[in-house]
């Protein structure tokens, strides 16, 4: 046990408690730790690793960027992203991660995060899935520590240290067993009468991904525990359970009482569901997961270093390489080559992204035609209540595989099939919108989407601080101006 805790201690995966200092460690037991340096070096991999694949990668550019090339922008992005989140933290900034070893790094750099203020906007929970600190955390300050101020930590929480690390999936005190150190993940598995202690290696091998790639919401104050992550699976794991799930909450069960909202849009004044990344949720019934397969056994294939085999914990796409191709695949697909396997599923991603991106113009357009239907005199009320209803639906379901990061990659028919649901969802609420005007807005909303509604190419906290730049475009007058502020918070640093 003190050996492999000197190996975690050293490279920094681990706080140490306050009772264990360093002359309790003994460096004479350090050479059984020499076993895992080489998990540990594929581990450091992840620092190092700024390859592309068609669809994603590790160079952090902005998803919404179709207009410059890397590593601003990308030439598969999503450019209505600002206008679709408008009124929520997330128009101000939606970078692709760099990854698991950058988390902490990044969390504290984002601009959703208000960092021109004392209070940061959002809660410490936002830590969750940044940090191996959690239990500790949750130790000393108990169910309190959710709803505290973002900012209290930024000093506390070293950005290398304290990232996703070794001790986030493993128990160092038992032969780094496999463990879920996440609150949120084993509150819902209970829910399922599902305990994990109780699950095979193999399962485990998905589960412990499970602990953040996936979709979950903030309990309130009022009902649950304030700021709390809840994962809503108690009506199921796909779109349409999770949206049946957030429209009539149980506050005992919920921690939240009727219909739930992340937010309410700035443009159509429709209560929002804002999806987070449900890799686990898209991945659980797909042709891969029916057929045994874990999350590891792609992200984290089997590998030769030297004379051993080990599993790599250079958590990445397979796609990167032709030799990650055959660590990960080959095992199964031995009857396909390398390149054979890349062709499969770019032909399937690229056909859920462009469905990804007619969903998204259909969103932005529903969202225009409730703003021009509720600014029409007389407009009928129950019509354009009806129509935000199809507005949030739609973006919801378009959201789901938006956030879900594969491009379709985990589950290309469940993907498909609900972006189709979205744009049907979308188009009926058009549709309504403009009845609810007695058809008064249908030829102002026959136009290109382009036209009617341009894309917002640049919006930040800093710019909403000026009067010009709400001029700028029609959508960003439905915004408050923000007072003017200088940066408090650079990452850990404090500016002033």
């Amino acid at each position: 046990m003190r050996s492999l805790i000197t190996l975690l201690a050293v490279t920094g995966l681990v706080i140490l408690p306050p009772w264990l200092m360093a002359e309790d460690l003994d460096p004479g037991e350090g050479n059984a730790a020499f076993r895992h340096l080489p998990q540990y070096q594929s581990y450091l991999e992840n620092r190092d690793d700024t390859r592309m694949t068609e669809f994603g990668g590790s160079v952090p550019h902005r998803k919404h960027d179709d207009f410059n090339p890397l590593p601003k922008g990308y030439k598969h992005a999503q450019p209505y992203l600002k206008n679709l989140w408008l009124g929520y933290p997330f128009m101000y900034h939606y970078d692709r991660a760099r990854g698991h070893t950058f988390a902490l790094r990044d969390v504290t750099h984002t601009d959703r995060v208000n960092r021109y203020d004392e209070h940061a906007g959002l809660p410490a929970t936002c830590y969750n899935c940044k940090t191996n600190a959690m239990p500790q955390l949750l130790t000393r300050y108990g169910d309190d520590f959710w709803a505290m101020n973002f900012h209290r930590f930024r000093t506390v929480l070293d950005p290398d240290r304290h990232t996703i690390g070794c001790t986030n999936c493993h128990d160092p005190s038992d032969h780094m067993r496999l463990v879920i150190t996440s609150v949120p993940l084993t509150e819902a598995l209970e829910r399922q009468g599902r305990d994990w202690r109780q699950a095979s290696r193999d399962e485990m091998r998905t589960l412990v991904c499970a602990q953040c790639h996936v979709e979950y919401y903030f309990e309130t104050g009022e009902h649950g525990v304030a700021a709390k992550p809840h994962l809503p699976w108690d009506e199921g794991m796909n779109p349409e359970d999770i949206y049946r799930f957030k429209s009539a909450g149980d506050p005992d069960r919920d921690g939240f009482s009727g219909q739930f909202r992340d937010w309410v849009h700035a443009v159509s004044k429709t209560p929002m569901l804002k999806a987070q990344h449900p890799e686990y949720e898209m991945f659980h019934d797909s042709v891969h997961a029916q057929a045994g397969v874990s999350c590891a056994d792609c992200h984290m294939p089997r590998v030769r270093v030297g004379p051993a085999t080990i599993t790599s914990h250079h958590w990445t796409s397979p796609l990167k390489s032709e030799a990650m191709i055959r660590s990960a695949c080959l095992g199964c697909h031995d009857q396909l080559t390398p390149a054979q396997l890349r062709e499969r599923t770019e032909y399937n991603q690229a056909r859920v992204w462009r469905q990804l991106n007619i969903a998204q113009e259909k969103s932005v357009r529903a969202h225009e035609a409730v703003r021009q239907a509720m600014e029409w005199p007389g407009v009928d009320q129950a019509l354009l209540a009806q129509a935000r209803e199809k507005v949030r639906k739609g973006q919801w379901f378009w959201d789901y595989v938006s956030a879900e990061n594969s491009a379709g990659a985990h589950n290309p028919v469940k993907a498909l099939d609900t972006l189709a649901s979205s744009q049907q969802y979308s188009d009926e609420a058009v549709q309504l919108a403009i009845r609810a005007t007695g058809h008064a807005i249908a030829e102002s909303m026959d136009r290109p989407i382009g036209e009617l509604v341009p894309p917002i190419r640049e919006h930040s906290r800093k710019l909403q601080q000026d009067p010009a730049h709400l001029e700028s475009h029609p959508w960003l007058g439905y915004l408050p101006l923000l007072p003017e502020a200088e940066l408090i918070w650079d990452g850990n640093q404090r500016l002033r």
